[in-house]
């Protein structure tokens, strides 16, 4: 599976329902496990960005469609970034020439 990471900020409407924020939060996580990965970490943070969520998906395609379907709710605005674990960079750096 490949993870990647969310960094988001609610959009007017989302913050204007942020009671709601936790079962959409829910149903996202539902949302992932129908696409055939998951949501693994979610956190509220300060400064930037809202929040932050690790997640995994089978590939690219697969994370794109749930953050396309996600953002279509008017809730969030994300920024994503692909990563890389500690095992993947080994194998990327070891095979470097």
């Amino acid at each position: 599976m490949a993870t990647y990471i969310i960094l988001a900020n609610y959009t007017e409407q989302g913050i204007r329902n942020i009671k709601n924020s936790p079962e959409r939060l829910a149903a996202a996580r539902e949302m992932g496990k129908g696409m055939g990965g998951q949501i693994k970490e979610f956190y509220l943070t300060l400064g930037n960005y809202d929040f932050v969520a690790v997640a995994e998906a089978p590939d690219d395609a697969a994370a794109a469609k749930l953050l396309l379907a996600l953002g279509a709710q008017g809730n969030v605005r994300t920024t994503t970034l692909r990563a890389f674990g500690e095992n993947e960079y080994r194998e990327i750096t070891k095979s470097l020439p």
